[in-house]
């Protein structure tokens, strides 16, 4: 059985080559990650033509996901580049100050002395040095640094507990969004969101500048907790993005966080992806630790359909070989992930034909031990339904939309493949399945279940099931 949880790399120096980029690809990369934080438009342009290039060379479809750098909640830059700070000593953040030195910095977020107050607790470089506000006088903001280290130029600062009031979506975003556009990107992801007005904002953005990709909603900030419920509800899923999110909410509460949104996201029928430092030592190394084997494996078994590298295929020293573990650990992970899918459907209700005909595949797969579930769909939400329960089963989405086919290339356990479909309902469960048979999926004699609309062509007109032997004559 093939792999099940997708994964996500990132686009970066190290991996902009079309040779090692097609590499990346045939390892197992199913959606690449453009940083919208560094380059410029033409470089995304330039990005993204490589990796359908590439996605094309090898006979495939990946997606692409265009992740906004929100806000710049970060220090400035300094006359020698960095300074460092000793525990005990007074330092200064100034909104108005150009360069630092040893006894401050400037502010690329010049609200900062707004959103704090004497006692409140400043974590730089991803928590590295912790400073305590000791006042705050019209620009400049007076600390005392608790835990010092070398600070270097544009590190991040967050606010221990949350509480910055930066947009999640800044003029540059808006920028970015028509590139993102402009590269027909399949998801967006949005950075730094507290509430599900961001990602209505968001949205309504993304459509007036003619996108049609899936938001994706970065949980990096303390208020996004709270909030929860309602940015998964306003978002096609969410990324678990645990670098300033560990910041902000402290690293021992992550973990549970992470099963938590988890379990929502999926309940909600949304997506799910897992980030940050997942194989940060094959930056360096061909071989990962053992703790980051356990928390990749954590991760597929938490139910995500997808699990991120950044820098490690971004700059890291061995792109190919991170994306090659990665991949057979979700794979051993998958083995061991136990099929409870008769608890899955207790306790609930089904609204919608599609979904109840979804469900009942689900079902009828997962009693009759079928050999795989085939889906002919347009938009490919029949697809993502049966993808949020563990069946046991394959599932091949067939789709005449290569929009579609792309983005459900980050869908769990959904394999997206490219059929033509027409208005002769019997042409097209033929050549249904004789595509699967052609790669190799199910063979004569196999059972297998498919899911179609009738009429022909509808997006969500998924109304009916059927169960068939391959090779029997209908």
């Amino acid at each position: 059985m093939q792999r099940t949880t997708k994964i996500v790399a990132t686009l970066g120096p190290a991996s902009s080559s079309l040779d090692v980029l097609t590499r990346m690809l045939a390892a197992g990369v199913d959606v690449m990650r453009l940083n919208f934080s560094h380059g410029t438009a033409g470089d995304h342009q330039q990005r993204a033509a490589l990796v359908r290039d590439a996605a094309h060379s090898i006979g495939r479809e990946v997606a692409i996901m265009a992740d906004l750098q929100g806000p710049k909640i970060r220090v400035g830059k300094f006359v020698q580049g960095k300074v460092t700070l000793k525990s005990g000593q007074t330092f200064v953040l100034d909104a108005d100050r150009e360069l630092g030195d040893e006894d401050g910095v400037g502010l690329d977020y010049k609200e900062l002395p707004r959103d704090v107050a004497p006692g409140a607790v400043l974590l730089l470089d991803d928590g590295l040095i912790r400073m305590r506000v000791e006042s705050v006088r019209g620009s400049e903001i007076v600390t005392r640094v608790e835990v010092g280290g070398v600070l270097s130029n544009n590190k991040g600062i967050n606010r221990q507990g949350g509480g910055l009031t930066a947009p999640a979506l800044t003029a540059k975003d808006m920028e970015d969004m028509k590139t993102a556009v402009a590269i027909e990107a399949d998801y967006l992801a949005v950075s730094f969101p507290k509430n599900k007005e961001d990602m209505y904002m968001a949205r309504q953005l993304l459509r007036a500048a003619g996108g049609k990709a899936l938001l994706i909603a970065k949980i990096e900030r303390a208020e996004a907790i709270t909030a929860l419920e309602e940015i998964i509800d306003a978002s096609d899923g969410i990324m678990v993005a645990r670098g300033d999110l560990a910041v902000e909410v402290g690293n021992a509460t992550v973990p549970g966080l992470q099963k938590r949104m988890i379990r929502l996201a999926r309940e909600r029928n949304k997506l799910t992806i897992t980030a940050t430092q997942m194989m940060e030592s094959m930056i360096y190394n061909p071989v990962p630790t053992r703790a980051e084997v356990s928390d990749v494996a954590n991760a597929v078994l938490d139910g995500t359909d997808a699990v991120m590298l950044s820098a490690e295929t971004a700059a890291g020293r061995f792109p190919v070989e991170t994306i090659e573990a990665m991949s057979q650990i979700c794979a051993e992970a998958e083995k061991s992930d136990e099929v409870e899918l008769d608890r899955d459907f207790l306790n609930r209700t089904f609204t919608r034909i599609d979904q109840s005909i979804a469900m009942a595949a689900l079902f009828t797969a997962f009693h009759l031990q079928v050999k795989a579930i085939a889906s002919l769909t347009q938009s490919g939400s029949t697809a993502l339904w049966m993808s949020r329960h563990n069946c046991g089963c394959p599932i091949f989405a067939l789709t005449p939309e290569v929009s579609s086919q792309r983005k459900m290339a980050l869908y769990r356990n959904v394999q997206p493949l490219y059929l033509e479909q027409g208005d002769d309902r019997e042409a097209v469960l033929q050549a249904a399945e004789d595509l699967l048979v052609t790669q190799g999926q199910v063979q004569r004699g196999d059972l297998i279940v498919l899911t179609i609309g009738e009429p022909m062509g509808k997006s969500g007109g998924t109304n009916a099931m059927k169960i068939i032997r391959v090779g029997d004559h209908r």
